[in-house]
């Protein structure tokens, strides 16, 4: 850095340099100079059009800092302190010099080491105010250079160069008051416009507001965040199988929290190839920042794999805690993983799950949309409806290209820059470019509304972190009790079927009940789709399907006669684990009965959380109940339903019914043990329900499922 050389006299002076941040870095809370400050602002004179000059002077080197900042604001241009020397003295400053931000060069970075590229902002110019400490007390502008060698910044965009922002005292006051409220920074800063006459005035942008309210929202935690730590102390005391971990520790703080229950450890070893990491609780109208890890389970309900407090959004803390999920997840990568858009969570995802292919929530940028694309909403009505209809209902690239494209001639967003960057990352978050992976929903093209489901109706924007434990006990102990009922509804309702087919038979024996009745939708529409051949050769058959009446949208399916295997071009199957409409056309044409055992997910099945296999289903039907473990299974829930009745009758019945379960969970439990040598573990860690009939259901699930496990028996 070139620096003239200052007449100072006699003095003995040391010297340091500050280097400020790029200009355009957004991505943390912004650390300012003095400059930034409320402050006088002008000359001496009071002149605030006055521009420096040699001599000028001022009463502090703050005072200095201000007007220059001022200076720099009204001419377009950003600053940031660069030089100063100090007094070896008394160690007080006695000269410094403030420069325009694009002052100097980037340093080179270490080589190997990888790094986001930065908008080149640093362009040598020389453009600086240097002020002097006089003996009279008082500081002079000793040195200052005009002319700066980039374009200036015109006044309506110069309000978001770094320096220039700054969330001043009535600001705050307001911020808060909005987000106590349980207002968003999108919500905040729409007011904030308002109250200021335009978004040219606000002093500050959208960045700055979050970085406020996500300092403001850790340090209002206060004793709730002890009431956390107490909880998670107590949980990994009672069950050495808890997984909680801290990013420091519990007494020192510095970054997120993780943890994770049994039974949600338990769920990912079923459930875990697909997950959601929801952040909705840290980005929207919430006051905890609070963020689940959840999954789909065996009926297509959300399930929990562990849960975070975001108490430090940095890339490195996001990379521990998806680091943390996966040693609490024993180290097992997912198929896919869906989250929202962030750049930060985008980065940590790329380096702790390489292979694991990332998603963004398809919810969060149609909402996205409504803010970046607010005037076009407004003025055309029909553009929302078009839109989504372009992203959630086109079936192949090509028509989503085409609708895409026309849509930006019709409604002139072809220079739009939201629009362009999300059609850059269009593979990411739009559903015909993601088709070939699995996601667990029941279409590709009608996903679920938003990821965050798990915890819907539990916490909202009235939830504070005194009560956040209350509702995340609440919230697993009424999921749990869903699942109870739909196991329930499986093993012992009888689905009504809707043909002869052989198929639909075995598919109501082996699905749970809701996968069922998308199998079977699937299944009836083929009545509808007839199957042309198209190409047929020995071992592979390539088929034409469409709808009756709609040629226009056929989709083909190629089999391999031997393996009975086939792939459609749909790809509902690799989405979402459900063999379509079209496959099963073709099987129909080619005499193929019943389901291929490759066709049968066991995630999707009444056994998805049993070690039994699916052979049961892959021969036909067995012919002895004690042959079939879904019989045996069936037979037992059955009796127990009965028993669960009956001993629910009375507060008598009910205690002579509990005491006589636990007598019997013992002798299955020590059965299991020294029969066949295994390991006992604790399957259950849940709360303690209201109802006796839930605490009786509870407990005979605990027995079966001790059951279940012995092999044989």
């Amino acid at each position: 850095m070139d620096f003239e050389p200052l007449s100072i006299g006699n003095e003995v002076v040391e010297f340091a340099v500050v280097d400020s941040p790029s200009e355009d870095d957004d991505d943390g809370p912004v650390e300012r100079s003095a400059s930034s400050g409320a402050g006088d602002s002008s000359g001496p004179d009071g002149d605030p059009s006055l521009e420096p000059y040699e001599g000028m002077e001022f009463d502090s080197e703050q005072a200095a800092r201000i007007f220059y900042n001022s200076y720099a604001r009204r001419i377009g241009f950003g600053t940031r302190v660069s030089v100063y020397q100090r007094s070896r003295r008394d160690g007080s400053i006695i000269c410094r010099q403030v420069v325009c931000s694009r002052e100097g060069f980037r340093r080179g970075g270490s080589e190997g080491k990888a790094k986001r590229r930065r908008t080149v902002t640093r362009v040598g110019c020389k453009a600086q105010m240097t002020v002097k400490k006089q003996s009279s007390g008082k500081w002079a502008v000793s040195k200052f250079v005009r002319e700066h060698n980039h374009e200036l910044v015109p006044p309506d965009k110069v309000h978001r160069l770094r320096s220039h922002r700054h969330v001043s005292g009535p600001a705050r006051s307001l911020i808060d008051t909005l987000q106590a409220a349980g207002m968003g920074p999108s919500g905040v800063m729409s007011v904030l416009i308002k109250e200021s006459g335009g978004v040219n005035n606000v002093g500050f942008t959208k960045i700055d507001c979050q970085n406020y309210m996500s300092s403001s929202r850790q340090r209002t935690l206060g004793s709730g965040g002890q009431l956390v730590f107490d909880y998670l102390k107590q949980r990994q005391a009672a069950d050495p199988d808890f997984f909680c971990a801290v990013q420091g520790d519990f007494d020192n703080l510095a970054g997120n929290i993780f943890w994770a229950d049994v039974n949600s450890r338990k769920n990912y070893a079923y459930f875990g190839d697909t997950v959601n990491f929801d952040t909705t609780y840290r980005m929207n109208r919430y006051r905890v920042p609070f963020a689940p890890f959840t999954g789909w389970n065996h009926h297509g309900q959300p399930v929990l794999f562990g849960c975070a407090l975001l108490l430090n959004e940095s890339e490195s803390s996001f990379i521990w805690l998806f680091q943390t999920w996966l040693d609490a997840m024993s180290g097992n990568h997912p198929v896919s993983i869906t989250t929202d858009q962030d750049r930060i969570i985008r980065s940590a995802v790329a380096q702790v799950l390489p292979g694991t292919c990332h998603r963004f929530c398809r919810w969060n940028v149609l909402r996205e949309a409504q803010e970046k694309l607010s005037d076009v909403y407004c003025s055309h009505p029909n553009f929302e409806a078009e839109f989504q209809r372009c992203v959630n209902i086109t079936e192949t690239v090509e028509e989503f290209e085409l609708c895409w494209e026309s849509l930006l001639e019709r409604y002139g967003l072809r220079n739009n820059e939201w629009i362009q960057l999300m059609h850059n990352a269009r593979q990411k978050w739009v559903p015909v470019f993601l088709r070939d992976t699995f996601f667990g929903e029941m279409s590709i093209t009608q996903g679920s509304d938003s990821i965050n489901s798990y915890f819907d109706g539990y916490i909202n924007a009235s939830t504070s972190i005194q009560v956040l434990i209350r509702q995340y006990e609440k919230a697993i102990a009424i999921r749990r009790k869903k699942e109870i009922k739909s196991d329930y509804e499986t093993l012992n309702t009888a689905p009504v079927l809707k043909t002869p087919s052989p198929m639909e038979k075995q598919a109501a024996n082996v699905y749970t009940r809701r996968i069922f009745k998308k199998f079977q939708e699937e299944l009836v529409e083929t009545l509808a789709y007839p199957a042309t051949i198209v190409k047929d050769m020995e071992s592979e058959a390539v088929y034409r399907v469409a709808k009756f009446g709609e040629d226009h949208k056929a989709h083909f399916v190629k089999v391999d006669v031997f393996r009975k295997k086939a792939c459609c071009s749909c790809q509902m199957f690799e989405f979402s684990g459900i063999t379509c409409r079209h496959i099963l056309a073709a099987f129909r044409v080619r005499n193929v009965l019943t389901l291929p055992p490759h066709y049968i997910l066991k995630r999707w099945t009444r056994n998805a959380k049993s070690e039994s296999l699916l052979d049961d289903y892959m021969v036909g039907f067995p012919s002895s109940p004690q042959e079939s473990f879904t019989a045996r299974h069936e037979n037992l829930c059955r009796e127990a339903i009965r028993y669960i009745e009956d001993g629910a009758e009375s507060i008598h019945s009910y205690t002579v019914a509990m005491d006589a379960l636990q007598i019997a969970a013992e002798k299955v439990a020590v059965s299991k043990k020294h029969g066949f040598g295994l390991e006992q573990k604790t399957v259950i860690n849940g709360c303690q329900s209201q109802s006796r009939c839930t605490e009786l259901c509870a407990l005979i699930i605990y027995g079966t499922s001790l059951y279940f496990t012995i092999p044989n028996a």
